[in-house]
């Protein structure tokens, strides 16, 4: 009997050996993906030097839940060309309210360029003075602050699709683009498939604004698959196609606080859109004319999420 005692506490310091090393090893994990994790978010950001007090009365504190706004703009990126911005899409989002409010700018919406005291099509914002001129632009037209901005090159926007593993949608409308097929119903898509079917419109019923649903719906579904625990199996090639691809004026520390506070509100979101307004042409020039009314009625929407 004493024998089988001494053999029983033997086993002991090989289980605490084990369980020492598999603890190691999630720290080491742990450790590793914290440093790429920071390495990333030093790649992407880039300060912009803007005053914040413009539009707002209190800046946004994100460790208090503060409810603040976001521009994606979605940019086509061409060699000896600062590009364009063919996605303009303003996220608003509050966590104590719950979820996000999400609005696309039709990108020949015809409005003030700030900085260049003319009005031209919302999308020249970014030709003209880049970012800043661009959130300005925004800021001006919507009557909110923006507070933060992510800048996507949307011809490798395929490599952060294939980074998370692919994405899910529901596609409303069956046709054909780049020799790919979409068929109407639940979609699983690659990153080539993806750029394929933001890209479309000339097919579209809808046109440009058809093409806004489906950014809308890709950008979404990123969100959602990149959230999920699953995706950081892959983490590196997600960091490696963030670094490559995003521009952001968000520091580490604010993405900290998102992922800590925020992150439920993507599984909440509700899409504004622009349908009153009229395609018009002046000069030659063909602009998209927003409603009066039907902006002030947004604009009000977004400012309410704001707590503005």
């Amino acid at each position: 009997m004493g024998i089988g005692i001494r053999k029983k506490q033997r086993k002991w310091p090989w289980i605490l050996c084990v369980i020492g090393i598999i603890a190691a090893a999630v720290l080491v994990y742990g450790l590793i993906l914290y440093i790429n994790l920071t390495k990333t978010a030093q790649e992407i950001h880039e300060p912009i030097i803007r005053d914040p007090q413009i539009k707002r009365s209190e800046a946004v504190v994100l460790n208090e839940l503060s409810p603040f706004s976001l521009l994606v703009l979605g940019v086509d990126e061409r060699a000896g060309d600062v590009g364009r911005s063919d996605t303009m899409i303003v996220l608003t989002v509050n966590p104590r309210l719950g979820g996000m409010k999400m609005i696309s700018i039709p990108r020949d919406t015809y409005t003030e360029i700030v900085g260049k005291d003319m009005k031209d099509k919302i999308n020249h914002a970014f030709s003209f003075g880049g970012i800043e001129m661009a959130m300005d632009s925004v800021e001006n037209f919507l009557d909110i602050p923006i507070d933060y901005v992510v800048q996507v090159n949307m011809e490798s926007f395929k490599d952060i699709v294939e980074a998370v593993g692919g994405i899910k949608v529901k596609n409303t409308l069956n046709f054909e683009i780049d020799g790919y097929d979409f068929p109407a119903g639940d979609l699983s898509m690659n990153g080539e498939e993806s750029l394929a079917f933001v890209r479309m419109r000339y097919d579209d019923p809808k046109g440009d604004f058809g093409r806004q649903d489906r950014q809308k719906q890709v950008i979404h579904a990123v969100l959602k698959k990149g959230a999920s625990l699953k995706s950081f199996v892959n983490y590196k090639d997600i960091f490696s196609s963030i670094e490559n691809n995003v521009r952001t004026n968000m520091t580490f520390d604010d993405m900290k606080e998102l992922q800590a506070n925020y992150k439920e509100t993507v599984n909440h979101i509700e899409q504004l859109i622009f349908k009153k307004g009229e395609g018009m042409k002046r000069n030659g020039v063909w602009y998209y004319i927003i409603n009066d009314a039907e902006l002030k009625v947004i604009r009000k929407e977004l400012k309410t999420h704001l707590e503005l």
